[in-house]
């Protein structure tokens, strides 16, 4: 599903900059896996503001670096810019520091960011900002791999249930998120929904792996309106029951072991007994997602040479079988 930034957006940036709060939201990364997350919801919708997507208009991800989330008097012009410092190397914190000063109309006071990355060794860094303009009730919570924000919130018990709720939760990152939107699956978790007896009307989960491309991400789902009184939150986590259905790895993922790790001039590839080495390979990627080396597993146990990387570095890995991921995870090569 590819974001849609301009031009349709430029139509609404008028509108939107007056009224969007979008209001609930979290970036996330994982640092075992190289996968980059956002979710969120909001009271706003696709049918009150067409070609927005509700919700989701806040998203925007890259692959391989980070994600970051501009809401509260959303302006696409803050949202650009925030790319652009992205995209030269800023740090989440140089970003928003940049955009405080920078704002395009020149009233940070108004918004609200989420911001979230890898740095050069593949550690996640997150960083969030809460202008005092911002509509009550209205605040942030922030981890070292993950940034939570909200405003028009019915309280900050909001805030609290999603922060606890993905970080009690296991399993992949998208199931985190879904488990952290859950957390403000209440009426009136916008305020303005309490009326409907809905916590939202939009929502949205996205997560991309690092060899994903910007308009084909691993996840994304968006559930842009609902019908009257309809939780868009349920809407959205039975579209994700579906994708589970339809994404699950082969059955002895955890079966695949890959080591040393650190490692110097070779890793070991163990697919198990039961997953068999044909039609099987592994992609080694660096921490700005970029296609370094592929390999052809020929036999259940196979030795890996990765002496021509550079050393010192974190990678990522990712291993098919059929066309179809079956494990992924990082490594250090040293020196």
């Amino acid at each position: 599903m590819k974001k849609i930034i301009l031009p349709v957006l430029c139509s609404l940036l008028t509108i939107m900059s007056v009224l969007a709060q979008d209001t609930f939201s979290i970036v996330a990364v994982d640092e075992a896996t190289g996968e980059i997350g956002s979710a969120g919801a909001s009271c706003l919708d696709d049918n009150q503001f067409p070609g927005s997507g509700g919700a989701f208009i806040i998203s925007d991800i890259l692959p391989g670096r980070g994600a970051i989330h501009t809401q509260s008097f959303y302006l696409a012009g803050n949202q650009n810019n925030a790319r652009l410092r992205m995209e030269a190397g800023d740090s989440p914190e140089e970003i928003i520091t940049w955009l405080a000063i920078n704002d395009v109309q020149g009233n940070n006071s108004q918004r609200q960011y989420g911001v979230v990355d890898f740095d050069d060794n593949g550690v996640g860094r997150a960083r969030a900002f809460t202008g005092l303009n911002c509509l009550d009730h209205k605040g942030q919570r922030v981890g070292s791999n993950y940034a939570i924000q909200g405003n028009i919130l019915i309280g900050p018990e909001i805030l609290d249930s999603m922060e606890a709720r993905f970080l009690r939760s296991t399993g992949t990152l998208a199931e985190r998120l879904m488990s952290s939107l859950q957390g403000a699956n209440v009426p009136g978790a916008d305020s303005r929904c309490l009326n409907e007896g809905v916590s939202s009307l939009s929502a949205f989960v996205r997560v991309a792996r690092p060899d994903d491309s910007e308009d084909d991400l691993y996840l994304d789902l968006n559930v842009p309106f609902t019908a009257f009184g309809v939780e868009p939150i349920d809407e959205l986590q039975n579209m994700f029951n579906e994708w589970l259905l339809t994404s699950v790895d082969e059955e002895n993922i955890r079966s695949v072991r890959v080591f040393p790790n650190p490692a110097t001039t070779i890793i070991q590839i163990d697919l198990g007994l039961i997953i068999p080495a044909e039609r099987s390979l592994v992609e080694i990627y660096s921490v700005t997602g970029k296609l370094v080396k592929t390999g052809k597993l020929i036999q259940s146990k196979t030795e890996l040479d990765i002496a021509g990387l550079a050393g010192n570095n974190m990678y990522f890995y990712r291993i098919i079988h059929n066309e179809k991921t079956i494990a992924n995870g990082k490594f250090i090569k040293s020196k």
